[in-house]
């Protein structure tokens, strides 16, 4: 049994910074996606992030170049704008090979934590 638990999250004016973390306890399978998706009332759950095993990371586009996924599992945030108001969730798939890039779907993936809001302030 795997859990997730995410933390980070608050509210923060546009253009500042936080870093969410993903903390994973119980078994770490060898071959894994961790993912970071957000949620925004009305909207569908987005991937914006993820990692293999190999710790080859992506990125979507809409966060490139302000989101980073790190080894650890975190994900760092700089320059962050309204629209990234939601809540972030992280997330494994388990015993796959690597992760699918922008083809990533939440129904992938076997492990979720319960999410950890971000409100951004213009």
């Amino acid at each position: 049994q795997v859990q997730l638990e995410e933390s980070g999250g608050g509210s923060v004016q546009a253009g500042g910074s936080l870093t969410l973390s993903c903390v994973v306890s119980g078994y770490w399978y060898r071959h894994y996606c961790l993912g970071w998706f957000r949620q925004a009332p009305g909207k569908e759950r987005e991937g914006v992030a993820s990692i293999d095993s190999d710790d080859i990371a992506w990125h979507a586009e809409s966060v490139k170049g302000r989101f980073t996924i790190t080894k650890d599992k975190r994900l760092q945030i700089q320059g962050l704008k309204p629209e990234d108001s939601a809540m972030y969730y992280c997330a494994i798939d388990r015993q796959v090979l690597g992760c699918y890039g922008r083809d990533m779907r939440p129904s992938f993936f076997d492990y979720w934590g319960q999410g950890t809001q971000v409100t951004v302030f213009s």
